[in-house]
């Protein structure tokens, strides 16, 4: 294809035009600078605290440590440290902060969608989000598993026969022996009922909560009835959308799991009016795998821009992890981001490649895998106009 001057001059004209419009910041994990549109978009009692939310933002995206992320050595464990991460953006920000969490081991396989096949480590982080974040679920849990133990030791001492509900014979009648082994059994029964619950405490929860919202009522009603045993008691479930009954007056954390474009009106209403009436009795908001800007419902002209800017762009990324084809990218808040590539002869089976003070995006990613792999040269100082150019059209013809 030969490139003359007036075609060059058309492309560049698409150019300015798709940045004014289209571009989005020069990472999508930045803060967003206020818009000019911000005071007519949102309502003028959020105005002031959006505002401080986009400076705070600011802030913290800006914390950086040199320090690279390791891999976690396990679904538990991310969930651990991204639920820890969350809870050091609320140290250090206070109040009202809001974090992403972005997790992603589906490697491009679309058989399960992210809602499903995130659904173990959102039980597992909002478990450990619970433990370090609201007070008095570490103590309660503490106090289960010395139920639990407790409860073990005596149905052992009962079936090692140090206290025998069984050895009484038909024609030795003893009053006191079948009194005494009644008691015994009804002890048994109660302790197995412990034992299968593990130690769960059935007094109601009556301190802060932490509410989850679901995108529809039909993933909150399987959560209500699956995961109750899974989460602490102070954990409860909403969807987006719908008539709101339950009652949030002592929601002290709010998690957005898997929010769609199409429940970005109510989440951003919710986000609102949580953050209004409870003030800095809210500690955060968390979004974990946020979809909210999508071509086909928000496009991403100036009303998909401008969401962006209300919502995503004041989002301070907590935890991201995606595995890879060949191994994976991940970050933990205030850390660096890092390329990691499977390798049998390193420990844990993965070693490091790259680290970045950036998200990068999928081709830079793929550049990163060749190099290090010697089926692509290590780019210069900086690309020439002609390979900007065509990097620009290769993107335009992928969309």
């Amino acid at each position: 294809m030969r490139i003359t001057r007036s075609s060059v001059a058309a492309l560049l004209a698409v150019t300015a035009l798709s940045a004014a419009l289209l571009a989005p910041k020069a990472n999508a994990f930045a803060p967003s600078i206020p818009s000019l549109f911000d005071k007519q978009v949102i309502p003028d009692t959020y105005y002031h605290h959006h505002r401080q939310t986009q400076n705070r933002a600011s802030t913290l995206y800006s914390t950086s440590l040199s320090q690279p992320t390791e891999l976690p050595d396990s679904l538990a464990d991310a969930a651990s440290i991204a639920a820890n991460a969350c809870h050091q953006i609320h140290l250090a920000g206070g109040p009202m902060v809001r974090c992403r969490v972005d997790f992603d081991t589906s490697v491009g396989d679309e058989t399960y969608t992210t809602l499903k096949s995130s659904t173990e480590f959102m039980q597992q982080f909002v478990s450990a989000l619970s433990l370090v974040a609201i007070p008095g679920v570490m103590e309660r849990k503490q106090a289960e598993i010395m139920r639990l133990v407790k409860a073990k030791a005596e149905l052992r001492q009962l079936k090692e026969g140090e206290i025998n509900t069984t050895n009484i014979k038909e024609d030795e009648p003893n009053d006191e022996k079948v009194i005494e082994n009644k008691i015994n059994a009804e002890k048994e029964a109660e302790l197995i009922k412990i034992v299968e619950s593990q130690g769960a405490d059935p007094t109601p929860w009556a301190g802060p909560k932490v509410r989850i919202y679901f995108p529809d009522e039909g993933s909150a009603a399987l959560a209500r009835r699956d995961w109750k045993p899974e989460v602490p008691p102070c954990v409860e479930f909403s969807s987006c959308g719908g008539v709101q009954t339950a009652d949030v007056t002592k929601d002290s954390v709010i998690v957005f799991f898997c929010p769609r474009a199409s429940e970005a009106e109510f989440v951003e209403e919710i986000l609102y009016k949580t953050e209004e009436t409870r003030g800095d009795e809210l500690m955060m908001t968390v979004m974990v795998n946020p979809l909210l800007v999508d071509m086909g419902v928000t496009g991403f002209g100036m009303a998909g821009r401008r969401l962006r800017e209300r919502l995503i762009d004041n989002l301070v990324p907590a935890y991201y992890l995606r595995t890879l084809a060949w191994g994976a990218l991940t970050r933990v808040w205030p850390r660096l981001f890092t390329v990691w590539q499977e390798d049998e002869s390193s420990e844990g089976g993965y070693r490091m490649i790259k680290a970045m003070d950036r998200l990068p995006s999928n081709p830079e990613v793929e550049d990163i895998y060749d190099i290090e792999n010697g089926d692509k040269k290590e780019p210069g100082a900086g690309p020439g106009f002609l390979q900007s150019l065509g990097n620009f059209v290769n993107g335009m013809t992928r969309l």
